[in-house]
């Protein structure tokens, strides 16, 4: 079982989770991190150590969030990889936690 990021990674990216993946299974966007589901190996690691709690697990989303599990996939296949912590976002503090942040995602 693979885990997800979602919405509130959006113009926060924070990479505490980075940091604990063993798989190296994380791709950097613009604005948003996301996981490759076929590196994944389901471990929660980065879940909780996640400040925005911007990851689940893929058979835990909830309804709302569940486009992010193809998101995730298309945009690993294109984004490069990250496998070392960085500092978030300027405006990390600002928009984590409010809700509607798809329409700032950049592809």
């Amino acid at each position: 079982m693979s885990y997800v990021v979602t919405e509130n990674c959006i113009k926060c990216k924070y990479t505490d989770c980075v940091e604990v993946c063993p798989v190296d299974c994380f791709h950097e966007g613009s604005r948003l991190l996301v996981i490759d589901p076929q590196v994944c190996t389901g471990c929660s690691r980065c879940a909780y150590e996640c400040p925005a709690e911007a990851i689940y697990a893929e058979d835990s989303l909830p309804e709302e969030m569940k486009k992010f599990a193809s998101l995730n996939a298309e945009y690993a296949e294109v984004w490069p990889a990250i496998t070392r912590a960085k500092w978030p976002l300027s405006e990390a503090n600002v928009y984590n936690g409010m809700p509607d942040k798809l329409e700032f995602l950049e592809l």
